[in-house]
């Protein structure tokens, strides 16, 4: 009788869900504010609205931080790590979610183990190899860390959503004389798409977001990733804001696109994984 009543416990869920939306909004808000407008206007009223957009900040910024350049190494840093992490992930958690129990089960805790490590444990024998093959300022350098980094993770997500999946699949596509490959390839992988979007978005944040190893394997490159040129563009202008959140606002800006274009896929990868 009152479950369709509107309490008082109600109101302050409400509430307090309004006020932890501000809280996430209102940087994002200073930052897009900011960014459109002129030196002069923000230091007057830095939370007012651009009544006349200013693009002259993304201008001096594109130029003076080569994000342009920096765009297209991050991209390419971000897509041969994704393209790897999806293709060998997914079908290393489609083996281990079919094997037998007890060596799938081994093997799952072992990339659930390189979870838990940091990465900062490898950071100069990763840095010697690399020096050693000589993919130290290659863009390279960083989808093979990334890669290798971020697969226990991308194995995890996986395979929780593959054991939700019937074995009846498998089973249909075996009588029909499809191989292992031939299975996971047309009938399995098309139907992990929801947890794909959620490799996607999760891995492209971190590895977008990367500032360490960026600057430490790409230095004195002409690759330099985003965080690394905003770093550098901030140390210059630190006291022109308006110029500074542009940089941050086009750096930002691929991800949350991204976010915006999957987030549907992750709601349900997630949902799907916590019924594993």
């Amino acid at each position: 009788m009152g479950k369709g009543r509107y309490t008082t416990r109600t109101f302050v869920l409400e509430l307090f869900m309004v006020i932890a939306a501000i809280a996430f909004i209102f940087p994002i808000y200073l930052l897009v504010a900011i960014s459109f407008k002129e030196r002069s206007t923000w230091s007057r009223n830095a939370m007012s609205l651009p009544l006349e957009p200013y693009l002259g900040n993304f201008e001096r910024a594109w130029n003076d931080a080569y994000l342009g350049d920096a765009l297209i190494s991050s991209i390419v840093v971000v897509t041969g790590s994704l393209l790897i992490l999806t293709t060998v992930g997914s079908f290393a958690a489609y083996f281990l979610a079919r094997c037998r129990p007890k060596m799938g089960t081994t093997l799952y805790v072992f990339f659930l183990l390189a979870m838990i490590l940091p990465f900062q444990l490898g950071l100069l024998p990763l840095y010697q190899m690399m020096r050693d093959l000589g993919l130290l300022g290659s863009p390279v350098s960083l989808i093979l860390f990334h890669a290798g980094y971020q697969l226990p993770f991308t194995i995890f997500l996986y395979t929780g959503y593959i054991r939700a999946l019937p074995r009846a699949y498998d089973e249909a596509a075996k009588i029909d004389g499809a191989s292992d490959f031939q299975t996971f390839r047309h009938i399995i992988f098309p139907m992990i798409r929801p947890v794909t979007g959620t490799v996607l978005i999760l891995n492209c944040v971190f590895i977008w977001n990367d500032f360490m190893t960026p600057l430490l394997y790409l230095q004195g490159s002409s690759w330099a990733t985003v965080p690394v040129a905003v770093a550098a563009f901030v140390d210059q202008e630190i006291t022109d804001w308006g110029i500074v959140f542009a940089a941050l606002l086009v750096g930002v800006a691929p991800v949350m696109m991204l976010f915006a274009v999957l987030q549907r896929r992750m709601m349900e990868g997630f949902a799907g994984g916590l019924k594993a």
